[in-house]
């Protein structure tokens, strides 16, 4: 008889999700996965002016706000009719960049390496852990556990690097349409370039061998998490001028792996299903210019605030694993989809990704032309929709803006976690996330490790960035997870 585990809330992720499995047999028959907050901040740009986007849009999340602030400043830039110049585009690389080296770190050593490292017993935040399958040799575990207050101090060297060019951080104030506020000169390209190098060395002598240290001994992770086998990257970090969104030369490039075959990026195929979504059923099975956000806190079956995004129908896996496969990576290619599609793959597909985008932040910054223009002149349409599309460090994401009578009308915003942590859609296929889990072993029901493996191996990020309060700020509950 098949057994039910609920964990609520899975810890050690951003942000708040809920997942229920069935297990029979040692192992999992069926996933539910649930985001169990209402984002709105879509609602709140209703009628506003459509600049305020960039600001609040970025409120949707503490970790990864300057993805936010991309997607929506492409979409203002789409929508204007307008392009940065080389200082603009290769200062929002530089921006962006910084906050992918510190996501992905952040993700290895704080949040997902603990289900493989061996924590020393009291050790706080370290403790506690699901008990058993750690298996590394102590000398390995010891230096893994020592390189996770050495990540703290890389983390801050990136953010550093990220305030250089972005004014500070979390919530960068410098990337407006048609480009950037901040000017380059050769001190700031100077201190960005000192902090890349300290980095540059983190990531190739500690961060990459320890992810390939892991990954030799939990090999059979390779195995483990496999999931839709579907990958989508809408490209991100444009390499030259140019107003076509989806084939201008980028460091990602756009496209899609579906059923073992690659395509080209169509932005038209993307639609929004929300038959499982507490949302109002006829907004669903529309393109993200024409969502409309509209709760159902009621609704029967309904079991996650977020929404199914389908490609072409298609449920699609979104993050590192699917650039890299789309970007068609040596070591990945080489291993083949039945290996690379894991929860080990994808590990190794973001630390391989950290590498090279830091040798790739040295190219661009040494590329700035100080004294010559960053930002291009504009001003607001009465009537356009633009389009802002973008890798964040979780995966594709993507702006929709709507404006009439110079105000935003519509603002969708389609986030990594909502495509890889989406519920099942109308034809009642599971999300990737949902599918990775199924089939996965499960040695121990109280102690379920393999599950939240899975998880953490997609980065998830539920709008981190929400609170709920009373109007006179009193406290209502506080709460200790651990």
């Amino acid at each position: 008889m098949a057994q039910k585990i609920i964990i609520d809330p899975v810890t050690r992720i951003e942000g708040h999700l809920k997942v229920e499995v069935e297990v029979e047999n040692g192992a999992v028959i069926d996933a539910r996965t649930s985001g169990t907050l209402f984002r709105g901040l879509e609602l709140i740009m209703r009628g506003r002016d459509p600049r305020d986007a960039q600001q609040i849009m970025q409120r949707i999340c503490g970790v990864c706000p300057t993805a936010h602030a991309t997607a929506g400043t492409l979409a203002l830039d789409d929508a204007f009719g307008i392009q940065p110049p080389p200082n603009g585009r290769i200062i929002r690389n530089l921006i962006f960049g910084a906050n992918y080296i510190q996501s992905h770190i952040l993700h290895f050593f704080h949040l997902a390496a603990l289900d493989y490292v061996k924590a020393p017993e009291g050790v706080m935040p370290l403790n506690p852990q699901y008990a058993g399958d750690y298996r590394l040799p102590a000398d390995i575990n010891a230096q893994a556990v020592n390189n996770y207050l050495k990540a703290l101090e890389m983390r801050r060297k990136a953010q550093e690097m990220l305030a250089i060019w972005g004014g500070k951080m979390p919530h960068v104030q410098a990337i407006v349409p048609g480009g950037v506020t901040e000017l380059p000169d050769t001190q700031k390209i100077y201190e960005f370039l000192v902090r890349l190098e300290e980095l540059t060395d983190f990531i190739n002598n500690v961060y990459v061998p320890t992810v390939k240290a892991v990954a030799g001994v939990y090999s059979d992770w390779f195995d483990i998490g496999r999931g839709c086998m579907n990958m989508l990257a809408y490209g991100g970090f444009p390499l030259e001028e140019g107003e076509d969104h989806i084939k201008k030369q980028k460091f990602f490039p756009s496209g899609v792996y579906v059923r073992g075959q690659y395509k080209e990026l169509d932005p038209s195929l993307i639609t929004e299903e929300v038959k499982y979504s507490w949302y109002k059923d006829d907004t669903g099975g529309n393109s993200p210019d024409m969502a409309v956000v509209e709760p159902d806190a009621d609704k029967t079956n309904a079991y996650s605030w977020l929404k199914a995004p389908r490609y072409n129908g298609e449920p699609m896996e979104v993050g590192p694993l699917a650039r890299q496969w789309v970007l068609k990576q040596k070591d990945l290619v080489e291993m083949g989809p039945n290996k690379a599609f894991s929860v080990m793959g994808r590990h190794f597909a973001r630390a391989v990704e950290t590498s090279a985008m830091a040798a790739a932040m040295k190219e661009w910054a040494l590329q700035l032309k100080p004294g010559e223009p960053v930002a291009a002149p504009h001003k607001i349409p009465a009537d356009a929709l633009g389009m802002g599309l973008t890798e964040g460090s979780r995966g594709a994401l993507g702006h929709w803006h709507k404006i009439e009578h110079e105000r935003t009308k519509v603002l969708n915003a389609v986030v990594p976690t909502t495509w890889n942590a989406g519920p099942r859609d109308v034809n009642n296929v599971a999300g990737p996330m949902e599918q990775a889990i199924m089939g996965a072993p499960l040695a121990d029901p109280a102690n379920p490790i393999e599950v939240v493996r899975i998880i953490r191996s997609m980065d998830p990020c539920l709008g981190c960035a929400i609170h709920v309060m009373t109007p006179d700020k009193k406290q209502i509950s506080q709460f200790i997870v651990n």
